[in-house]
Formats: structure tokens, sequence, C-alpha cells
């Protein structure tokens, strides 16, 4: 089946032009500006929207196996299709962790069947797994994720002996979460000490802190400099730590520094550490508890000036559901995460609507930077030859979040009540229309992400 899509105003490679696209064996066949001529099977008018490559979410928790009371695969690539993200990366504190590799691959099985979205997942590391660490097929496989901070299960490394053995030999990319996890563990003490159950508004704030993420990030990056590792630092939550990052540019491919060398150290900035500040814990409570912690408004606009001056090189959204009646549970008991996929593109589409970003820059951070800084083969980008993962935009719409329109399993949103100020109409996966204003087609399935490595 072809599709023709014509008249779409192109958002693409740091600029907008109209263009129309046609779509053939689930890749984008030709690019032109007078296709209308070509006959095609489906053919749609996009006149005033924004045709887009689509999203590449690079750190998603979508639960699936063990916690599938909060969410699974299904249900939240379906919620990540109808936002607009066509590719997403998930991590490996899943029950059981995915520490082995058959342990991984069972979760690829999964996503093969059920999976709207095209995915791929990392292989989990933890002080004992050093060997099956060391299997990872760099060319099918997005990274290996370090906690170096609390998590759950077997995941928290902290013996230094084993840090030192992966970050000198690890095949593919690190992805760390970075939390100094003895201070961490020494602030919650002191804060339960000194209020017990009933603690400040924005306590989570003052326990998981600057110093705490500052310490981690610096660790990471010098193990990642002594051995030349290829470092990624996840979910950015302080203006203190912006400084370790050198100015990088996408280039044939690749984020490169100006000296013209492959970019050592990236970074990742949320969606929910942009948005919302510690005043929205008044309102929000543990809605919006999350490590690292949402922090004081100074850091989400310094967080801002790195996405835009390029030391901070791809925006993702770093969802993790958790149930209303868990959240619900008092601060020390309350699990820390947020579903966010079905509105990451909303909320930035909605930053530039207030001229804080260009339009364009919001896809090159959550589409071509993704796709270079994990060198994702064929996506990424609306060129020729590539997979068709594009998306409509229309600019003109609306989109009210309520939990009658939450595709998520958990039904809910931190950004209930908020009307933003784009739509999503259509979601191309690999080709297939797998999303059409607000209805859903799931007859074809998302496929693995492969890598240039």
């Amino acid at each position: 089946m072809t599709t023709l899509i014509v008249n779409a105003q192109v958002v693409n490679e740091n600029s907008t032009h109209q263009y129309d696209v046609l779509i053939q064996n689930g890749h984008i066949e030709r690019i032109g500006k007078d296709l209308q001529s070509v006959h095609a099977d489906h053919v749609i008018d996009a006149k005033g929207k924004y045709l887009m490559p689509g999203v590449i979410d690079d750190q998603v928790h979508f639960r699936e196996p063990g916690l599938t009371h909060k969410a699974t695969i299904y249900t939240e690539a379906k919620a990540a299709v109808a936002g607009g993200v066509t590719s997403f990366m998930e991590m490996p504190n899943t029950v059981p962790n995915a520490l082995t590799q058959q342990l991984l691959e069972d979760k690829y099985h999964i996503a093969s069947e059920t999976s709207l979205a095209n995915y791929s997942f990392y292989m989990g590391a933890s002080n004992d797994n050093y060997e099956e660490v060391m299997r990872t097929d760099p060319s099918r496989i997005c990274g290996i994720k370090i906690f170096m901070g609390s998590s759950t299960g077997n995941m928290l490394v902290d013996a230094p002996e084993v840090l030192e053995k992966i970050f000198a030999n690890a095949p593919c990319l690190i992805a760390t979460h970075c939390e100094d996890e003895s201070t961490v563990r020494q602030r919650m003490a002191f804060f339960k000490e000194k209020y017990g159950e009933n603690v400040p508004y924005n306590i989570h704030a003052l326990i998981r802190n600057e110093e705490a993420c500052l310490t981690s990030s610096s660790f990471a990056s010098s193990l990642a400099h002594k051995h030349q590792t290829r470092l990624h630092i996840l979910h950015i939550s302080t203006g203190d730590e912006v400084f370790l990052f050198e100015v990088g540019n996408r280039s044939n491919g690749q984020i490169l520094l100006s000296d013209g060398q492959q970019k050592l150290i990236t970074a990742e900035a949320c969606v929910h550490h942009l948005w919302f500040d510690a005043e929205d814990y008044h309102r929000l409570g543990n809605k919006i508890k999350c490590n690292p912690a949402i922090k004081a408004p100074h850091h989400k606009e310094a967080i801002l000036q790195a996405v835009l001056d390029n030391r901070i090189d791809v925006i993702a959204t770093d969802h993790a559901p958790h149930t209303l009646e868990e959240k619900a549970q008092p601060y020390w008991q309350s699990p820390s995460g947020l579903p966010l996929v079905q509105h990451t593109l909303n909320v930035m589409l909605e930053l530039s609507k207030e001229g804080k970003i260009s339009v364009e820059r919001v896809v090159e951070k959550m589409c071509h930077a993704v796709a270079d800084c994990f060198q994702i083969k064929d996506r990424g980008y609306i060129r020729e030859g590539y997979w068709a993962d594009l998306i409509l935009v229309d600019s003109q719409a609306t989109t009210t979040v309520e939990a009658g329109n939450i595709y998520s399993k958990c039904g809910w949103s931190p950004f209930e009540g908020n009307q933003f100020r784009s739509a999503v109409t259509h979601t191309f996966v690999s080709g297939h229309l797998v999303f059409e204003n607000g209805k859903f087609d799931e007859t074809v399935k998302g496929k693995r992400l492969l890598f240039s490595r």
C-alpha cells in the first residue's frame, strides 16, 4: 500500500517548507513539491499541518514483565503513538530485572507481538552480572543502563571495581541514572527524624537535592573520560550539572564537538523537568514525585538554556506510571515516577508557542539528535529511503488532557486539566498508519530498532 501526503509543512533538519511525501513499502519513497499526480492508494491532504519525524523517546518504563497492574508494553506503546512517539527505548528495572541476555530477549518477544511503536530495550547492569553485560550486541541493543543511585531490585551498581570494569570494556553506549546514594540516604534519615510523617510540600527536592545529582554525574563523567567510554547521562534535573557537558552539534549521523571529535558524554533533559518546578508540589504533591526530583524554578530555566545551547543533546520523558492508589500513599511510601509519554510532544510544542524554543529545535532534540546519539539506523529524519516514522500535527487544534482520553493503563496524568495548543492527528510507524484522528489500526506492530555501530 502506498500513501501520499500532500501540502504538508515539513519540519526537518532545521527548516520548515511545504512538501509532498510518498510512502511505499514502509519507507519514504519520494519527497518533492509536485507529487500530487503520483498514484497512491491513500492520499492525505495535510494543508496547514506540520509533518514531522516521529518522536524517539530514549527513556521509558513500560513495566512489563512483572508490574503489569501499572502498565504493559501494549498500553504504553498505544499511549506513545497517540502522542506522536513512534519509537521507544525501555529500561531494565522490570520484574524480573533484565540482567541476562535471555531476560532481555523475553522483553523483545513481548514487544514484537504487542507494541504499536518501534522498540528497543536497555541491558541492565548490577554488581554481579558483568559477563552478561559484555555479551550485549551493540547493533541490536540501544545501550547498557547503570543505576548509580537508588533503584529497585538488584540494580544499584555501587561496587567501584565493577563500575571500572564496565566503563573500561562496555561494547556500546552506557546510560546512567545519576544520584549519589549516600547523599540521598543521609538526607532521607535527617528529614525523617526532623519531620516524621508530616513533611513539607517540597520535601522530595530537599532530599534528592542538587548535591546528590552533581556528585554522581561528576563521578560518571570522570569514569567516561578515564576510559574514553561513550556515556549518556539521563534526566538532568539541575543547572549545576549542565556545566559538565560540552556543546555538541549534529553532523553526518553523529554528535560532534567543535574540533570534529565525537561528543563522548551526551545528556538528556526530560519534559517534566522543563515544565514543572518545586512550586508545583503545592497542588500536585506525590503526583510529580520522581527521581531525580523536580527542583526549584531556576533549574528549569537553566536546563532549557542548556538544551538551546546544545550542552544537553536530547529531550525524553522517563515515563514511569504508577496507579493512583500507589501515588496517594503518604510521602515516604509513595513510589517515584509519573506517566508522560502521551503528551511529551504537546508539552514541547506548548513551550514553542510561548516562544521558548522553536518547532525546528523541538524536532531536532526529540527526533534527529536521538537518532544520532544512539546511531539508530534509518530513522529520526524525513529522508528518502528512511523508514516512514512520521506524524502530522495540527498546530491550530487543541488537546485537552482528561482521564477519559488517557491511554496509559494507570489512567491519570500530571497534565490533567491542561489544554495544549496542538494535536497529533496522524502517526505512521514504519509506514503503517497506526493512529488517525483518535482511532487506532492495530493490525501491524512496530519493529525492533537497529543501530549503526
